[in-house]
């Protein structure tokens, strides 16, 4: 058989409708699938890219960027929705890629998929690290530097991002019902403190701070008045440093913001009732965040001026210090805490799962699909333990982000593209939730998925090239001669 051998839908159903030992347990009910996109997606993006896209590439107008990103999420999303109600099976994009284009493309996308869970889980940890320490001085308390930051950052270790990312994995090991309930809580935290930020610090804001609402790039000017070629604008260090080009370019930084609804997806085997869920957990969560996620960003931006938040980790802290309200200061980092370990949790829960998937396979080894009496992937929680704390200790924040947000964007590209073959070639297969518009939305997400690719630094594709190598040799080492669907 061919690189590009399918995994027929009807064993994916028959997969998915599995129950008792030996399967995922069946714990989770629309509020609980929505719960779960919330607590990925409102997190790092939101309380420390937004600062650092604001002061590095858009200004004040990072909060059109969020516009942009979140129609990009759109269309993805709905074909995310369609995939999930059609095939409710753990994976994800990996799963659908499977079925739509072949084995080879979905080794592809799952091995892209561990780079963007568990660097999103990485990420996270940085930030956490950080209000965790203000958290301590408010108790007169602080973490030496030395054990907050990685060697690259003037550093040695950061040893609360280690801790956290320990915890919660072994709190995945416990179970998905006991985990889905912390990160219920967690949720409601972090939602009423977002509210609270925006409620309160809207009477706040300062007109000044919006003007010019889009700074500018004197480089992109000179591509106006045809002084600049557009190419050598394109390749100059200028390109994403303000005007439209730094919009585009920190719609890719903050579309990592978003990542959380295709974790959802990863949780499908996992629903209640799938077919019906999994499009509302996806949509509902997707549509509840960008509202936030605008009115936030234009709150922070205009409590405080955008450069002020140039290499600040915690810009909420800074904007919210500005407000007069101290009495909520410590409720606010208290909160952001929560919500960013709630981001952690759903981000290696969902990397297991992709994990668990590909070993059910034959393309990983079968320690990754063994289940706990808990029946839960408790070895890969383990293994991936290990690997997302060395990242979490010793890799600098922007560099994770960017990493996160091109391997999103790889997958969200790949799942639209699998909603045009599938139409075509099984267009009778039942599908409880359709994509509307087919085939504009799913080329619309390709084209917006790409371009903001294409906006992010020559550094974030050299990292997926090199990721995607790596994957490639242990795919042709191991993964082609163990697949189960080739045997």
């Amino acid at each position: 058989m061919g690189f590009f051998e399918k995994k027929p839908i009807d064993s994916l159903l028959k997969e998915a409708n599995e129950q008792g030992e030996g399967t995922l347990k069946k714990t989770l009910g629309p509020y609980g699938l929505i719960a779960l996109g919330i607590g990925a997606i409102i997190g790092a993006g939101l309380f420390s890219l937004t600062g650092i896209a604001a002061a590095e590439n858009a200004g004040p107008a990072v909060t059109i960027s969020f516009i942009v990103a979140a129609i990009g999420c759109a269309f993805a999303g709905l074909c995310y929705a369609e995939f999930a109600s059609m095939i409710p099976v753990a994976g994800s994009a990996y799963t659908y890629s499977y079925a739509t284009m072949g084995e080879f493309i979905a080794w592809v996308i799952g091995w892209d998929l561990v780079l963007e869970y568990a660097l999103a889980s990485a990420t996270v940890a940085v930030s956490w690290s950080q209000y965790f320490n203000e958290f301590l001085k408010i108790f007169n308390l602080e973490i030496p530097i030395e054990f907050l930051k990685g060697p690259f950052e003037g550093g040695i270790v950061n040893v609360p991002a280690i801790v956290i990312v320990c915890l919660l994995s072994l709190l995945l090991i416990r179970g998905t019902q006991e985990s889905s309930k912390v990160n219920n809580l967690l949720v409601i935290l972090k939602v009423a403190v977002v509210l609270i930020f925006i409620g309160l610090g809207w009477s706040f804001i300062d007109a000044a701070n919006h003007d010019p609402f889009i700074p500018v790039n004197a480089s992109e000017e000179l591509v106006k008045s045809g002084q600049l070629g557009f190419f050598d604008f394109v390749k100059s260090d200028d390109f994403g440093k303000f005007g439209i080009s730094g919009i585009l370019r920190a719609a890719g930084v903050v579309f990592f913001a978003f990542i959380g609804f295709d974790a959802v997806s990863t949780a499908a085997q996992e629903a209640k009732n799938p077919k019906k869920d999994m499009p509302i957990g996806i949509i509902g969560s997707l549509i509840i965040c960008t509202i936030l996620y605008v009115l936030f960003s234009y709150v922070l931006t205009g409590i405080e001026n955008y450069l002020v938040f140039k290499g600040d980790a915690k810009p909420v802290a800074t904007a919210f210090a500005k407000t007069g309200y101290h009495f909520l200061n410590t409720a606010l980092i208290v909160t952001i805490i929560a919500g960013y370990t709630s981001v952690i949790l759903v981000m290696l829960l969902g990397q297991s799962r992709v994990f668990y998937s590909m070993s059910k396979d034959g393309l990983l080894p079968k320690l990754f699909s063994d289940l706990s009496k808990r029946q839960t992937p408790w070895k890969t929680n383990i293994v991936f333990m290990f690997f997302v704390s060395i990242f979490a200790g010793f890799v600098p924040v922007s560099d994770l982000g960017h990493m996160v947000s091109i391997g999103t964007l790889f997958a969200f590209t790949l799942v639209c593209i699998g909603i045009l073959v599938l139409r075509k070639t099984q267009p009778n297969l039942e599908r409880p939730f359709k994509t509307p518009l087919v085939p504009l939305v799913p080329i619309l997400g390709i084209v917006v998925c790409v371009i903001m690719m294409a906006s992010l630094p020559i550094e974030s594709w050299e990292r997926l090239a090199i990721w995607l190598a790596i994957g490639l040799v242990i795919y042709f080492i191991y993964g082609r001669k163990h697949s189960k669907i080739n045997k």
